[in-house]
């Protein structure tokens, strides 16, 4: 385990020396990973009802995630007593160099560095969620010549897909669906950025009879927002990263795949990814 170094001790009835850390797995963006922290209670009281957690910053020092997950110390500690205890923690949202810094807080009332506590700051490089750029897609049932005429806008993607098997994220479409020609690309930057699922608007399109019920139905998800972090409806035809959740919740909202957001992973709804969806009509062929 890698040492701590040195740091000012405040005098005073909660204080901590930081004594070692040790990342067990390279951080990657929007996932979780574990870190052993090795510390000592260099203050006057017993430590009880004390919990640890974290901050993400940038550079400059300026907070990019604030006490995200809080863990709390697993015994009571009495003064001049150490402890190593097993952290988990989520990456930040966007790979890149960051300053990880842990703290102590005490029942949720003011953290250790409020009190003149030095934070544990490490510089740490986080890895993008996906270790390939590698999208591919599964169809729900339906007509097979719709099936053909989706690939061909999805032959024309910005960024070629791979075949099943061989990808790191899967998007869930529906026969006749369109993807715009970016759609691709900005799905997979999604994923890279941290995301376990992205979705995004559904531009409605058909012949015919068209349910204009339909049309009213899909307008929550009509194209001309960007991102919008409290996207309350369904994420239709999503992209997934596998493994990203135990199980999920599938529905359907006019032929297309619907998925309610996550509860424990980070997701995006965003209005620039666009897929255009052929609705079906009320009216029967001969």
């Amino acid at each position: 385990m890698p040492k701590a170094g040195e740091h000012p001790i405040p005098a005073g009835p909660l204080a901590v020396r930081w004594l070692g850390w040790e990342l067990r797995e390279p951080p990657r963006a929007g996932t979780l990973a574990h870190v052993d922290l090795a510390l000592e209670n260099a203050g006057k009281l017993p430590w009880r009802g004390i919990e640890l957690s974290y901050h993400w910053l940038d550079d400059r020092g300026n907070a990019i995630v604030w006490g995200e997950r809080w863990t709390p110390v697993q015994r009571a500690v009495e003064p001049g007593e150490t402890l190593e205890q097993q952290v988990e923690l989520r990456g930040p949202l966007g790979n890149g160099r960051y300053r990880l810094a842990f703290d102590l807080v005490e029942e949720g009332r003011y953290w250790f560095s409020e009190l003149g506590n030095a934070r544990l700051e490490l510089d740490v490089d986080v890895q993008p969620r996906i270790a390939h750029r590698a999208l591919a897609v599964v169809f729900t049932p339906g007509p097979s010549e719709l099936v053909t005429h989706s690939h061909k806008a999805l032959d024309a993607q910005e960024e070629p897909l791979v075949p099943r098997g061989e990808e790191e994220a899967l998007g869930h479409l529906a026969p006749g669906c369109l993807p715009a020609p970016d759609w691709s690309r900005r799905v997979l930057d999604a994923h890279e950025h941290g995301y376990a699922v992205v979705a995004g608007s559904i531009e409605a399109a058909g012949r015919g009879s068209l349910r204009s019920k339909a049309k009213r139905s899909l307008a929550p998800w009509a194209p001309g927002t960007g991102r919008v972090p409290n996207f309350a409806h369904p994420l239709l035809c999503p992209s997934l990263i596998h493994g990203s959740e135990p199980s999920w919740q599938w529905s359907e909202i006019e032929g297309l795949p619907a998925l309610a957001q996550p509860r424990s992973e980070p997701w995006l709804y965003d209005g620039r990814i666009v897929v255009r969806a052929r609705l079906r009509s009320d009216r029967r062929r001969a």
